[in-house]
C-alpha cells in the first residue's frame, strides 16, 4: 500500500511539474507587448468650463497642484455625483483652511454608454476647469488603461495623485472570494498588503511616472500588478485606514471576475518570472 501510495504522490507531482512548465509556456508566448498608449485625436483636448477645446497637458510638465484626484469611471452617471459631491466638499474646505493648498479632480470616462461625461462636465463647470477636468475616452479601456491613460498623457504635474473608485456592499459570497484572492494576490505577487484592491490609493508623481509607464495589465487585477512594480522598483507601500463610504451599484460580476483576476494573477507572476515582461527604470522627475 505505502509503494502505491509513494508511486501515487510521484506521480501528482510530475503532473503538477509538467502543468506548471506548461502553463508558464503558454504564459510566455500569450504575453502581450505594454499597451500603446494610442490617443485618438478627440482624446488630446478636454473642454474647459467654457465648453471651449484645451490641450491635454502632460505629466512630464512642472508640478502645478499639491494634489490630483483621478476617477476612473464607466456608465456612472448615478453613482458619479455621491462621490464628486462628497469630495469636492472637502476639498473646498481644506483649501479655505489652507488657501496654499491646490487640487484638481480628474474625471476619466472610460468610454461610457450613459451620461457619464456630462453629468462630471456640471461640477467643471460649477467649480472651474482649473479644479474639475472631464477626459472622455473613444472606447473603454478598462480602470487599468483609464488611469494609465490618465497619468502618463493628461495628468496635470500634480506633487501626489490620488485614484478613488467606489464599491459595492459586499455579500459573505463575495467575502469569500475576496479571502481566496488575497491568498493567491499574497502567495503569487505582492507581500505584506492586507488589501490590494482597495481603490483608494495615493501616489507621488515620481512613483506614479515609474509604475505606471510599466503597467500591462488594464483590468481588474491591475492593482495586483502596480504594487508588484512598486515593490520590484523597491517604492516605500504603507496602508492607512480612511473611513469608506460604499456604493451599490458596482459592475464587478463576483465569481467570473475573481476567476479572471486569479488567471491574471498567475499570468503576472510567470510573465515577469520567465522575462516575458521586463521593468525598466523611467527617467527621474523634479
Amino acid at each position: 500500500m505505502a509503494p502505491l501510495l509513494l508511486q501515487l504522490a510521484v506521480l501528482g507531482a510530475a503532473l503538477a511539474a509538467a502543468a506548471l512548465v506548461l502553463i508558464s509556456v503558454v504564459a510566455f508566448i500569450t504575453a502581450t507587448k505594454m499597451p500603446a498608449l494610442h490617443r485618438h485625436e478627440e482624446e488630446k483636448f478636454f473642454l474647459n468650463a467654457k465648453g471651449q477645446k484645451e490641450t491635454l497637458p502632460s505629466i512630464w510638465d512642472l508640478p502645478t497642484k499639491q494634489l490630483s484626484v483621478v476617477v476612473p469611471s464607466y456608465n456612472e452617471e448615478k453613482r458619479l455625483p455621491v462621490m464628486m459631491d462628497e469630495a469636492l466638499s472637502y476639498l473646498e474646505k481644506r483649501q479655505k483652511r489652507d488657501p496654499a493648498f491646490t487640487y484638481e479632480v480628474i474625471v476619466v470616462d472610460d468610454g461610457s454608454k450613459d451620461q457619464t461625461s456630462k453629468v462630471a462636465f456640471k461640477y467643471c463647470q460649477k467649480y472651474g476647469s482649473d479644479k474639475v477636468r472631464v477626459i472622455t475616452l473613444v472606447k473603454n479601456r478598462g480602470k487599468g488603461g483609464a488611469i494609465r491613460m490618465n497619468q502618463m498623457a493628461i495628468a496635470c504635474g500634480s506633487r501626489a495623485h490620488l485614484e478613488k473608485e467606489s464599491i459595492a456592499q459586499r455579500s459573505y459570497f463575495r467575502t469569500l472570494l475576496m479571502y481566496g484572492f488575497h491568498f493567491l494576490v499574497w502567495f503569487l505577487c505582492v507581500k505584506g498588503i492586507r488589501d490590494t484592491q482597495c481603490g483608494f490609493k495615493l501616489f507621488t508623481r515620481e512613483a506614479a511616472s515609474q509604475t505606471f509607464s510599466s503597467l500591462h495589465v488594464e483590468r481588474w487585477a491591475f492593482d495586483v500588478e502596480l504594487l508588484y512594480i512598486a515593490q520590484c522598483f523597491k517604492i516605500p507601500i504603507a496602508e492607512i485606514a480612511v473611513n469608506w463610504t460604499e456604493i451599490e451599484g458596482s459592475k464587478l460580476v463576483p465569481f467570473w471576475s475573481w476567476l479572471q483576476m486569479g488567471k491574471d494573477l498567475l499570468f503576472i507572476r510567470l510573465r515577469y518570472m520567465t522575462g516575458a515582461w521586463r521593468l525598466e527604470q523611467t527617467r527621474k522627475m523634479n
